[in-house]
């Protein structure tokens, strides 16, 4: 789809200087993913990798777990009254006898920050649906180094940002600093659905030997969906909220956050980081 930037007029003052111009800004559209026709969510989304975007979501709610347990996903026609298709509503149809958890429009419940839920709940509600537990046998191992390395490789490949200056980005790294797979969106949180989705279209789940990288501020919801993909490392250029720190240590999941340069602050997982000196107390 080429909807992914679109062009906006602007007025620029730059030193008391107006000019008038276009502009090259990100596009941003609601998706609805329907799960077997009945209406499950709506997210604000930059258009591309829909089907992944939705596979992603439902990996992270607890729905699907390998390939093979997707039927098909197809864009709604009809979606809006003259029977048009805005590509804006997708389908996900599961494969024959497989068992929905109990979902439902009240989703939200668990995966917002404004839920007004108890911590306890948001943590038990990961616990009782993560289909892979983190198991990396043996456990994966990052040097500080490579860390450290880890951003710029993001920032180089992030192709729509670089026209636009507002897309989030998140990407998969293999425990060699590889870099796997990387997905934009206004979202981050749909950045991340785009990628695990990706995987497990391609039968790559559980992605027990990755790191996930996310710009910006490590959430509980980008933990949760880390923990539910199997994912052992979740590394972030911003902070991580508490309520992320408390599900990485239940589940053993690494958490780095203000990873920028050489520094970076090891939150839980602590054994996945290989570094050169002792931590000093303090």
């Amino acid at each position: 789809m080429g909807r992914v930037t679109e062009r906006r007029r602007v007025i620029r003052i730059r030193d008391g200087a107006v000019t008038e111009r276009p502009d090259t800004l990100v596009a941003e559209e609601p998706l609805e993913i329907r799960l077997n026709g009945k209406p499950l969510a709506i997210t604000m989304r930059t258009p591309g990798d829909d089907f992944a975007l939705a596979a992603g979501f439902l990996v992270s709610e607890g729905v699907l777990g390998s390939a093979d347990e997707l039927q098909s996903i197809v864009y709604c026609a009809g979606a809006t009254a003259d029977g048009s298709n805005t590509y804006n509503v997708v389908d996900v149809r599961t494969a024959p006898g497989l068992v929905l958890p109990d979902i439902n429009l009240e989703r939200n419940v668990y995966t917002t920050s404004s839920c007004g839920l108890c911590g306890k709940a948001s943590l038990d509600a990961v616990r009782t649906t993560a289909r892979f537990p983190i198991a990396d046998t043996p456990p994966v191992r990052l040097g500080t180094e490579l860390l450290a390395c880890l951003p710029d490789r993001l920032r180089a490949a992030q192709r729509v940002f670089d026209r636009t200056g507002g897309l989030h980005a998140a990407a998969l790294f293999s425990e060699d600093g590889e870099l796997l797979d990387i997905r934009e969106d206004v979202g981050r949180h749909n950045a991340v659905d785009k990628l695990v989705g990706r995987a497990l279209q391609e039968g790559r789940l559980p992605l027990s030997r990755a790191v996930l990288l996310v710009s910006g501020r490590a959430s509980f919801e980008l933990a949760q969906k880390a923990v539910m993909a199997g994912i052992p490392v979740l590394a972030a250029v911003s902070a991580p909220s508490s309520l992320a720190v408390d599900l990485a240590a239940e589940t053993g999941l690494t958490l780095v956050g203000f990873l920028r340069g050489s520094s970076m602050n090891v939150y839980a997982g602590e054994h996945r980081i290989a570094v050169r000196a002792a931590a000093s107390q303090g």
